[in-house]
């Protein structure tokens, strides 16, 4: 299925009813499992930062003050990303293609604002922590470097 201009996949939840309940209840906004990693990464490599600056435009997760840079660290489902991760449930469809399309227009209109405060912006998705040095050469490429948007959506 088309979704916001990629190709959608539908998952098949393995969990029940009550089971998936009490893991939705459980997910955080703030200090995820995957931000925590890219900041131990970060930390270790000898970087200091910020974190969920309020005054920046969607509150990032990792703010460099000095250098004008932020990281957003999304999850592949909550924002849509086109992995098997990121894919929409088959129950109340309507519903999470709603709520997914929505994160995704507000994540385009945060960085489309913060870039014009002249922010570098890096988005770092989920399911790349799988490859930390990658990873890790990711993110040493954009806070030593002029750096753009870098997203693999394709927003530049």
């Amino acid at each position: 299925m088309r979704f916001g201009g990629f190709l959608r996949y539908y998952c098949v939840d393995t969990r029940n009813r009550e089971q998936r309940s009490r893991i939705m209840a459980s997910v955080h906004q703030r200090n995820t499992g995957p931000e925590l990693f890219v900041r131990r990464l970060l930390f270790a490599e000898g970087y200091r930062f910020r974190i969920h600056r309020r005054d920046l435009p969607g509150t990032p997760d990792i703010v460099f003050p000095s250098r004008k840079r932020v990281i957003f660290v999304h999850g592949c489902f909550w924002h849509g990303h086109e992995c098997s991760k990121g894919c929409l449930p088959k129950s109340r469809q309507g519903y999470w293609k709603l709520k997914i399309d929505r994160n995704r227009e507000r994540d385009v209109k945060n960085i489309e604002s913060l870039v014009k405060d002249y922010w570098k912006v890096l988005v770092v998705w989920q399911c790349e922590l799988k490859k930390t040095v990658i990873l890790l050469q990711k993110l040493n490429r954009f806070l030593d470097q002029s750096g753009e948007v870098v997203d693999d959506r394709g927003s530049r």
